[in-house]
């Protein structure tokens, strides 16, 4: 699908790819990462055709098409959600024309033999074959299930665009490069301002994708459901490993020590050799086998290890004031814009040193309900603040608000007081500005480095209550989990609105669902908020469907209520030997499974197809191990269902 052949980039001095080769298969999904800065948006650029390599070549397909979703778009401010989403069909449209064009001739002539009519035949069939890959006979369909998978209701579709923030309109332009259907896609942060519901339904998605994926993302979640292949772009080299990112990431661990042990083997050798070459050069019959040890060490390739790239913040809270025991408090807090109603009789009591997460749809509420808690939001209801409670706030467009003309330098110190002035270049170098960058203009900054100014104006002045909306967006990996410990580690309390489940695992005791009528509280960090929520959709869903079937039952005779209990034997005997099968299969997985973990910890890495294999057959079986609990958890509740209504 697209091959890279010794790709070359410098920027002035800068050199950003040497000798970069690459060969990406159709249907490939492949996770790019590396720190910020390290080049991986320039390289999507590049494939895109918007950058040109210094030298090298980059290929694909003829007629294979590109879809690129960029940090930065550009969309018709007046045209609605639905008329945005349509422009993604004007392929579509033009292939339709073509479509009719052809068909018209072929119709008028007669020259059945010419290689003029066999060429409009052949034009025909690859035409029809490329509309119905881009799913043209369904496509207002299509819109609306993928503008629904993203957030949107039905309300949304006859909004302008311009109602709407930058991350609902990254939504239309994800939307609308899905509806294209490209051959290759490049998304470059894709779940950056989705909602988790989002992420999810977006995970499917791109599953079954027919085309291939070359994905930006630093939510590992995100990464590991989707990609089978991860590519690292560092600044001495690329690494190349077929497997998804955490298992990348183990993988360069480990060989890195191997590494180290072979550097340390190889020094004790050299050393060794030396001490025999000085012990016989001054010996005459011993001088000539002293010269071939040194021409053996000359000729000797010194092993180098790998040095991952661990140059990350490192930083602290200040330890917080002491707050009262109640920190936050509201009571029947009500919310509305005009007539448009956010939610209503949301109550809340937030404990000293509490840890708590916020979720929900977008547009639910979250971050207006931090802005309430911040006293800048206007709203009807009871709500205060605890004895003491000082504030540090990480708004969700914290980055957009810094002042682009101002230098990383000014930018703290315009807002610095008191004693903490003097630390300010050791602040700043804690968030890796240092030297000339803290002289550099904030418009001139990457988002990821916008986004580590913003972190570092919360260290200016302690504070016992932190809030912060979506802190983690263009966030490298390491720098998340530096952000998350120091989280964990802060003695004060906290909420955190985000998105990112590897993120909040772990961090947060309790999570509160926002949504229009109150908050729905939770105990336990993200992944038992998910699990419970699952499990609440699918027991209301199997409920609703239940009340349908009772409502259509309605039995009038003994008959019918025969030919009830007979089916309903026989969906019991068929769940039952469902049930059993998967557990002998999940059972028979997971022992193979057990078998190829011992068998990883064991492996010769480089041994390239071997690993292929090993990792393939063991990630197959993961996933066939989710198939079948999936399969064994409904099978398990529908015939709980039936025996319920047999009690009844």
């Amino acid at each position: 699908m697209l091959t890279i052949g010794n790709l070359n980039l410098s920027f002035g001095q800068r050199q950003i790819f040497s000798d970069l080769s690459l060969f990406i298969s159709d249907r490939e999904c492949v996770g790019l990462t590396g720190r910020n800065g390290a080049g991986k948006t320039t390289l999507l650029r590049v494939i895109a055709k918007q950058v040109n390599p210094t030298s090298g070549s980059v290929t694909m397909p003829k007629g294979a098409t590109i879809g690129f979703l960029e940090q930065e778009m550009t969309h018709n401010e007046q045209n609605t959600i639905r008329e945005e989403a349509a422009s993604a069909f004007s392929e579509v449209q033009k292939i339709e024309g073509r479509i009719e064009e052809i068909t018209a001739q072929i119709t008028e002539r007669s020259d059945y033999e010419s290689p003029e009519y066999h060429q409009l035949i052949d034009e025909l069939s690859e035409l029809n074959d490329r509309l119905a890959v881009m799913g043209g006979v369904n496509i207002e369909e299509k819109a609306q299930r993928v503008l629904q998978g993203l957030g949107f209701n039905s309300e949304d579709m006859d909004r302008t665009m311009s109602e709407f923030s930058g991350g609902w309109k990254m939504r239309v332009e994800l939307a609308k490069l899905l509806l294209q259907n490209p051959d290759l896609l490049l998304l470059d942060e894709p779940t950056n301002h989705l909602d988790i519901e989002s992420i999810e339904w977006l995970e499917g998605f791109l599953k079954t994708y027919p085309g291939a994926i070359v994905l930006i993302s630093h939510d590992k979640v995100f990464l590991d459901a989707l990609t089978k292949r991860t590519i690292e772009v560092t600044s001495t080299r690329i690494y190349d490993f077929k497997a998804n990112y955490s298992k990348y990431m183990e993988w360069r661990a480990d060989e890195i020590d191997r590494q180290s042990q072979a550097q340390k083997n190889q020094q004790k050798y050299i050393e060794d050799t030396k001490r025999n070459i000085e012990k016989f050069r001054a010996k005459k019959n011993k001088a000539a086998f002293a010269q071939t040890l040194i021409r053996k060490l000359d000729k000797l390739e010194r092993i180098e290890v790998d040095s991952m790239e661990n140059i990350v913040m490192k930083f602290s809270f200040p330890p917080a004031p002491r707050s009262g025991k109640v920190v936050v408090k509201a009571d029947s807090l009500v919310k509305n814009y005009g007539d448009l109603h956010v939610f209503h009789d949301v109550n809340l009591i937030m404990a000293r040193q509490e840890k708590v997460a916020l979720v929900g749809k977008n547009g639910a509420g979250k971050s207006t309900l931090t802005r309430i808690i911040m006293g800048t939001e206007p709203h009807d209801g009871d709500f205060e603040l605890g004895h003491n409670v000082e504030i540090g706030y990480y708004a969700q467009n914290q980055t957009e608000e810094l002042d682009g003309n101002k230098t990383v330098f000014q930018t703290l110190d315009d807002e610095a007081q008191g004693e903490i002035r003097k630390q300010l270049r050791s602040i700043l170098g804690a968030f890796l500005f240092s030297g000339e960058d803290i002289d550099k203009k904030v418009k001139v900054l990457s988002g990821g480095e916008k986004a580590r100014l913003a972190l570092c104006k919360l260290l200016l002045k302690p504070s016992n209550l932190l809030i912060l909306d979506e802190p983690t967006n263009h966030l490298d990996m390491r720098s998340k989990d530096v952000l998350k410990q120091a989280l964990m580690d802060y003695d004060g309390s906290l909420i955190i609105v985000s998105h990112d489940r590897d993120f909040l695992s772990g961090l947060t005791e309790q999570v509160y669902e926002v949504t229009k009528t109150g908050l729905k509280q939770y105990i336990g960090d993200i992944r038992e908020f998910l699990n419970v929520r699952r499990a609440q959709s699918i027991a209301a869903y199997e409920a609703d469907i239940e009340k349908e079937k009772k409502a259509k039952a309605a039995p009038s005779d003994q008959k019918l209520s025969y030919q009830e209990r007979k089916e309903r034997e026989r969906q019991k005997r068929k769940l039952t030997n469902r049930i059993s099968k998967c557990e002998r299969e999940i059972e028979e997985s997971e022992a193979r499974i057990a078998e190829l973990d011992e068998a990883i910890s064991l492996h010769d890495y480089s041994d390239k197809e071997g690993t292929e294999k090993l990792l393939g057959e063991y990630n197959e079986l993961k996933a066939k191990v989710e198939e079948l609990m999936a399969t064994w958890e409904a099978a398990e509740q529908e015939l709980s269902s039936i025996n319920d209504a047999s009690e009844d």
